[in-house]
């Protein structure tokens, strides 16, 4: 690993090494990661990332210690030789003392012999703390500088560079050596070279939803709200705001965790709103402990970080496909892969006799603060067990049994809540079933009105078209305005992912 590449780029070079294959196929997509989530990644494949191998470690956990079991021992001789050296000196003096006054000349021999036995006997104790403190720092030191060479690679240019050829030339002649063989083997045995081919495993595609079916629908004698599923047909184009994603189920992702995301990608809706720009951050769920937010404020916010990017991405794929259509029809011959795409697009906006000018009007964007309001509304703000349980932004209905069942749920009402594996696919059902469902006829028309007039297509211009979504009707489109009013979502109708194309006004 080299020397001086930042935290973030030891972590990607470290993914490189061990072949970490999630990793990589992010960077091949362009997709960029945070820092955390590289980490996280790592974490998940068992590979030790650089702040979790410090050199402090081992200085704490290693050498640490033994210096201080040294210091300890040294201690224990040193205190242990004073004893002695002590003892031997009061014994010294009693004998001293005691020999005077009986043998004079003879206790004095015996008085000096004691004490160069003495003298001799501590010198001797003396040496083994010093002795064994000496060996202590030693392997200490070895331990540091041995840990830290491995940390920071901090190997001398020159010998590395003579390692380095020294084991190319070793290589190198490894290398002749087996083509000379292999030369000569093929020349006496005359057998021809055989090719093995090497299968690429095909990548395993994801799992789509199934369709879901909705079964005839009976005429109440009361007014029915008409959150009918839409489950839109599957687009083969990729535009150039599209990014692609991986359905990543049972995250169990936590609030705290987007926080920090979003603090490290310096995400912040003040920001969007003035830039009139948003990162493509596409989340697959919501975190399961976003309702555990008790800042009201920061709760919307988070929500609004999470679907917002999701909206504008969709917006962004019908616009291109507006523009896509006003090409093809503004043409006198059209291509077998132009009418290919018109009849994919007919079946997917439940267009009926290959009317253009009716896939035309239904073919057009929902406006940002409309669906940000709605989302608000029909999930609590991402906490309602529809959404955390099943992806379920906007409410939608279903007849079959591929939903959630509602908990006050009438004796006559055979509905469940549609689920989805991911928000994305809740956004895009969200906005086939405005862009075709009989019940928002009006709201097409209306925006058609706006777009063929010039006009700038706002959500507050279209609430009141949307009074069939439930049963409340009137109520609910005030509601509906209300949210859009106190949020300030109106703000958010022009905004643009920030790697996508600046797309001139679509005159039809």
């Amino acid at each position: 690993m080299k020397k001086n590449l930042s935290y973030r780029d030891k972590l990607l070079e470290l993914s490189r090494i061990y072949k970490i294959s999630e990793i990589q196929n992010y960077i091949k997509r362009k997709k960029n990661l945070t820092t955390h989530q590289i980490e996280h990644i790592l974490k998940k494949n068992n590979v030790p990332i650089p702040k979790d191998f410090n050199v402090s470690f081992f200085k704490r956990s290693i050498s640490n210690p033994i210096s201080k079991a040294g210091k300890e021992v040294s201690g224990f001789y040193t205190d242990t030789t004073d004893g002695v050296e002590k003892l031997f000196k009061k014994t010294r003096r009693e004998a001293s003392g005691l020999y005077d006054d009986t043998t004079g000349g003879v206790g004095s021999f015996f008085i000096r012999l004691w004490k160069n036995m003495g003298n001799m006997g501590i010198g001797i104790l003396n040496t083994f703390p010093k002795l064994f403190s000496t060996v202590i720092n030693f392997v200490s030191n070895i331990f540091i500088e041995t840990f830290s060479s491995f940390y920071t690679t901090k190997v001398e240019e020159t010998k590395t560079n003579k390692l380095v050829k020294g084991f190319g030339a070793l290589v190198l002649i490894f290398a002749i050596g087996i083509i000379f063989f292999t030369l000569k083997e093929n020349y006496d045995l005359n057998d021809k070279t055989k090719l093995v081919e090497i299968k690429k495993e095909k990548p395993k595609q994801i799992e789509k939803q199934k369709e879901v079916k909705k079964e005839p629908e009976k005429k109440p004698e009361k007014k029915v709200p008409e959150k009918l599923v839409k489950k839109p047909e599957p687009k083969k184009e990729k535009s150039p705001s599209q990014v692609t994603e991986l359905i990543l189920p049972n995250l169990n992702i936590k609030t705290e965790t987007v926080l920090s995301l979003f603090e490290d990608v310096e995400y912040d809706l003040k920001t969007v709103r003035y830039q009139k720009k948003v990162k493509p951050i596409y989340f697959t769920q919501f975190p399961k402990d976003l309702d555990e937010i008790k800042d009201t404020k920061l709760k919307k916010e988070t929500f609004i970080k999470i679907v917002l990017p999701l909206v504008v991405a969709e917006n962004e794929k019908i616009l291109d496909d507006k523009i896509k259509l006003k090409r093809i029809i503004s043409k006198k011959m059209t291509s077998d892969k132009e009418k290919s795409w018109l009849r994919l697009k007919l079946r997917e906006y439940k267009v009926k006799n290959s009317d253009i000018a009716e896939l035309n009007k239904r073919m057009d964007i929902i406006p940002v603060s409309i669906a940000l309001a709605q989302a608000a509304k029909e999930s609590g703000w991402g906490t309602s067990r529809f959404a955390l349980e099943g992806n379920a932004i906007f409410g939608q209905w279903t007849w079959t049994g591929q939903g959630i069942e509602p908990l006050n749920k009438g004796k006559n009402e055979g509905h469940k809540i549609l689920r989805f594996p991911i928000l994305r696919a809740s956004v895009k059902a969200y906005k086939n079933n405005l862009n075709t469902h009989k019940g928002y006829s009006e709201f097409r028309e209306k925006r058609n009105s706006l777009r063929k007039r010039n006009k700038f297509i706002k959500g507050l211009d279209l609430t009141d078209t949307l009074d069939r979504y439930a049963q409340t009707g009137k109520e609910y489109t005030d509601i509906l305005e209300q949210i859009i009013k106190q949020n300030d979502l109106s703000d958010f109708e022009t905004v643009q992912l920030t790697n996508s194309v600046v797309k001139k006004d679509i005159q039809l």
